[in-house]
């Protein structure tokens, strides 16, 4: 195997993402450059673009997710790099000796304020190192060009990757939480890994990683979900739906779809129209709220609607939240051809978990 071939799986993208990456760079830098052009006029000693920008460039387009990309990060990160190395300069008797100390300082001092940038290790060097035009302009080195460069990135970072599709500044998806109000975790997160076993992980692991705690939580939980569906598909809709299904139609009287319900000892109906098209459902709370009225009044116009194909397992993410307490079987054209409780999949998960026991314990595969 080539030696670098671990690279290339370190951010799988889409076949697209690396010419958005490279035109994003291609106007932030344009861009940037020109303004700096502009600010400082053509007579200028000080570079109207820092060669380090196109570094950040290479984050804030190709990586936006990345801590280490996020405006604070290019923005803080260049600037206090910037003003180090301008103090190492005037404190270190050469340059060589002031290199490798404001590299290290600008580290330290970049891990601290939590604007970690690697480009930010070379600002500080451009300011050791960067010649006479530097030296003479001192502390204002880190905000023109600097502080400017950076700035203008940040901002076409922003237009360019939310034009794109791609949020900037990155936020993780926040973890659901319980509609009940109380301190539990949702039903759908008290099984499998916790908060406490990713933070006990992390703290052993001991290493910086370019991606946050709170996207590993959500990828992790994404791909735990992944593997238990691809491990335990053999259940569809269609094999544990009840048919038989009680209906009611948007024009029916409330009072009415109330007494069929009660005599049926039933928790929600399907709503359908004239042609058995779903559209939508009610409950018993809905009905006895809307006395008076007809149902197509009071029902709930979106529930939750699958096809008879669908695995069970899909079923779990929305019926364990506390949202939806059935799902509606649709066949072609949105006819209702059967649905699903959440004590229908409770049973039918059961009933797989028993047989799986069972061939475990007669040494089935």
């Amino acid at each position: 195997m080539f030696p670098f071939d671990h690279i290339s799986r370190l951010a799988p993208a889409g076949r697209l993402d690396g010419l958005r990456a490279c035109l994003g760079a291609l106007c932030g830098i344009t861009v940037t450059a020109l303004v700096g052009y502009l600010w400082l006029g053509d007579k200028s000693a000080l570079p109207a673009l820092i060669a380090p920008m196109g570094a950040s460039a290479v984050l804030a387009f190709a990586v936006p997710a990345s801590p280490l990309a996020q405006p604070w990060s290019i923005l803080g990160g260049n600037v206090i790099s910037a003003l180090v190395g301008v103090a190492c300069a005037m404190v270190a008797p050469s340059p060589l000796i002031a290199a490798p100390f404001t590299v290290a300082l600008a580290i330290t001092i970049m891990s601290a304020c939590r604007c970690l940038h690697p480009p930010g290790g070379a600002v500080a060097l451009t300011a050791v190192l960067g010649g006479p035009a530097i030296a003479k302009a001192g502390l204002a080195f880190a905000f023109i060009p600097v502080g400017l460069n950076s700035a203008i990135l940040v901002m076409m970072a922003l237009l360019f990757n939310n034009a794109t599709r791609h949020r900037y500044p990155h936020r993780a998806t926040p973890p659901p939480v319980n509609q009940h109000g109380t301190q539990d975790p949702p039903p759908q997160d008290r099984a499998g890994f916790t908060s406490a076993d990713l933070d006990a992980v992390l703290a052993h692991y001991d290493e910086l990683l370019d991606v946050s705690r709170d996207d590993l939580d959500v990828l992790f939980r994404e791909v735990e979900t992944r593997a238990h569906q691809r491990l335990h598909r053999a259940l569809r809709c269609a094999d544990i739906m009840s048919r038989d299904v009680i209906v009611t139609h948007p024009d029916e009287g409330v009072g009415q779809a109330r007494d069929r319900l009660l005599t049926r000892r039933l928790a929600a109906m399907p709503v359908v129209d004239a042609d058995g098209r779903a559209v939508g459902i009610v409950e018993h709370a809905q009905l006895l709220a809307g006395n008076g009225k007809l149902v197509g009044e009071v029902m709930n116009k979106a529930p939750y609607q699958v096809v008879a194909d669908c695995p069970i397992d899909e079923l779990l993410p929305a019926l364990s939240a506390g949202i939806h307490h059935e799902a509606l079987i649709l066949g072609p054209d949105n006819r209702l051809v059967g649905m699903i409780t959440q004590t229908d999949l409770l049973a039918a998960l059961w009933r797989s978990h028993v047989a799986e026991q069972v061939a475990s314990a007669n040494g089935s595969p």
